[in-house]
């Protein structure tokens, strides 16, 4: 008995034993974290990570790092050594956050520091090869577990991974960032798709209006060429290039906030940030998706506006000044005043960019007959919107003093006659003009006001122009003699003229009595001239006149780079006291000229009365 009572004092004596141990080896493991901080143990080993030192022990980190433990055994030193490390990702912050884990100091692992503790954790080599559990393995769970488990936090590690490739594109982190991304993206893109046929709503022609994605905004965090990468995955993914709108939308106002792109000043903007805003928009621009109408023409205004202050590349200005042209119909007068960042005592307005958008929606009218590519010919009534649009673009620069007369004229003789259905847009621009320039010669203001058609001038602007003192004395007779032929018309009988011995007004004044056009009347059974006929007539006339202009520009072009002297003084004859300077003419004008006199829009279609508007304004005056 007394035998087995000993027994059981020395189990429980051992177990004390036991569970005193225990409790020094539990403080002990807690002491470990104080190692770092400890004046009993002094450090071993100093690690200098750019401008910051540590001084540490050789144990903690050989124990866990593979690359500590190959410097630290090849230094000759055995008591103390420096290690240099100078281009671990993530910098002092990361060594920082490694060693507090190699000594067992606590510390939370969350999103903000993933992507900074995996890449340190794969350069330092701390692998399963060194120590169980190692920081590779606890980061690895944690990117698997929570981190890529949502789309707002991968496109956080993504973005916090920008500055640690390329070690974070070795691991594939960036990868498998952008692959969670574009997955969940088109997923939720594919729901929504879902929904809309579910409400029949979805059809296969492309929205008009693409929703805005919650995760849009989340986005425009990321460097613009990891963006690049992401848009680009999701579009081979099989993501609707029309539901990208949005997100280059959000992308690019975020980017381009505060630029002064607005204004007429001189540019504020660093030459580093110049070209980074310069380098975003030139990857904007080669993201937009190529259906039309998927963009609006504010944004894309917005997007040139950007690329003249920016100075990107031709290509980058000829895409959207092709994309505006093309949906030029859509377009609104704001959209059009890009103001000229030049400051050589030029317009005020970028005309040659008005121009060449001109240009490209009628090359886009002239050649969008085909349906196979979706490309449909403007119709009449968007026509007549752009007519109107560029007429009141002409009265808007037409005040400017530094526009020219040549100018003015190639920029008029650019809209259509078909898009013209009066003359008054026309008339209030070229007053306007007149107005501006008083300086003008007889012969320059008869130039201007040739681009006019006094015969479609309504009422209201033909009593204007009659009393108008800034018109040529000929301008004034045809809209005088043009207004008595629409009252005879009107009254059925002679005019005065006739009942004076058959003298216009134009003939008692001593000029030439301008021939009244011929009428034809497509619904006459007199009239044998195929509508087919007419039509390949007017196409003709329309290609000329955009050949024209191609050629003017083109002059204009050479003439800046050769310094505009020697062209000048061959187009231009100098002026004499005792002469007037005669118009330059040539071949193209004189064709142009005489199919746009066949080829009229009042024989395609018969006349109509039009009550004019009483709050028209026809004039600046």
């Amino acid at each position: 008995m007394g035998k087995v009572d000993q027994e059981e004092a020395a189990k429980t004596t051992l177990n004390a034993l036991f569970a005193k141990k225990n409790e020094k080896l539990s403080a002990a493991m807690e002491r470990t974290s104080d190692w770092i901080f400890s004046q009993e143990i002094p450090s071993d080993v100093t690690v200098h990570v750019g401008e910051v030192s540590f001084s540490l022990h050789k144990y903690p980190l050989v124990s866990k790092s593979g690359y500590i433990r190959k410097l630290v055994s090849g230094a000759s030193d055995t008591d103390l050594c420096a290690i240099e490390i100078h281009d671990i990702p993530g910098g002092a912050e990361a060594f920082e956050l490694a060693s507090n884990f190699c000594y067992g100091i606590n510390f939370e692992i969350g999103i903000e520091n993933i992507s900074m503790l995996r890449c340190a954790a794969e350069y330092l080599e701390m692998t399963e090869d060194y120590a169980a559990g190692n920081l590779v393995t606890r980061t690895e769970a944690y990117l698997n577990d929570i981190a890529l488990k949502s789309l707002s936090g991968a496109v956080t590690v993504l973005h916090l991974a920008e500055n640690l490739i390329p070690m974070a594109e070795k691991i594939k982190l960036v990868s498998r960032c952008i692959d969670t991304i574009v997955h969940m993206a088109c997923k939720d893109n594919q729901f929504s798709l879902l929904g809309k046929t579910e409400n029949g709503n979805a059809s296969s022609v492309p929205q008009p209006k693409p929703i805005v994605h919650w995760w849009s905004e989340d986005l425009t965090v990321l460097r613009i060429d990891i963006f690049q990468r992401v848009i680009t995955t999701m579009m081979t993914k099989g993501f609707k290039q029309y539901e990208l709108g949005p997100i280059l939308m959000l992308y690019a106002q975020k980017s381009f906030r505060g630029l002064d792109i607005f204004g007429k000043g001189r540019k504020k903007i660093e030459p580093k940030q110049e070209h980074e805003k310069r380098v975003v928009l030139e990857t904007i621009v080669a993201l937009l998706p190529v259906e039309k109408s998927t963009m609006s023409v504010s944004f894309l205004s917005m997007l040139l506006r950007a690329s003249i202050f920016l100075e990107t590349t031709v290509a980058c200005r000829l895409d959207l000044e092709k994309r505006i042209g093309e949906q030029l119909g859509q377009a609104v007068l704001d959209d059009l005043l890009i103001p000229s960042y030049s400051f050589t005592g030029d317009t005020l307005f970028d005309v040659d960019t008005v121009q060449r958008i001109m240009m490209n929606y009628l090359e886009y009218g002239m050649n969008g007959t085909e349906f196979d590519d979706g490309y449909v010919s403007p119709l009449p009534s968007d026509m007549e919107r752009v007519g109107k649009l560029m007429e009141s673009y002409l009265a808007e620069v037409a005040s400017d003093r530094n526009l020219t007369v040549s100018r003015f004229i190639s920029l008029a003789e650019l809209i259509p006659e078909q898009a013209r259905i009066t003359e008054d847009g026309i008339y209030r621009a070229v007053d306007i003009y007149l107005k501006a320039h008083p300086t003008l010669s007889d012969m320059e203001r008869k130039k201007v006001c040739s681009l006019m058609d006094c015969q479609k001038l309504s009422r209201g602007a033909c009593a204007h122009a009659a009393q108008n003192e800034r018109l040529p004395v000929q301008t004034v007779v045809q809209v005088l003699y043009y207004e008595q032929q629409r009252l005879r018309e009107g009254m059925g009988g002679e005019s005065p003229a006739s009942r004076m011995g058959g003298e216009s007004p134009a003939t008692r004044m001593g000029g030439e009595s301008p021939a009244p056009p011929r009428k034809v009347n497509i619904y006459s059974a007199d009239n044998h001239q195929p509508s087919d006929e007419l039509s390949r007539l007017q196409k003709e006339n329309d290609q000329l006149k955009l050949e024209l202009a191609k050629l003017k520009m083109r002059l204009k072009e050479s003439e800046r780079q050769t310094g505009g002297d020697s062209v000048s003084a061959m187009s231009t004859p100098p002026q004499s006291s005792n002469k007037p300077p005669l118009p330059k003419k040539s071949f193209i004008n004189n064709v142009s000229k005489k199919l746009g006199r066949l080829v009229r829009v009042d024989i395609l279609k018969p006349p109509a009365r039009t009550r004019p508007a009483k709050d028209r304004r026809h004039s600046i005056s």
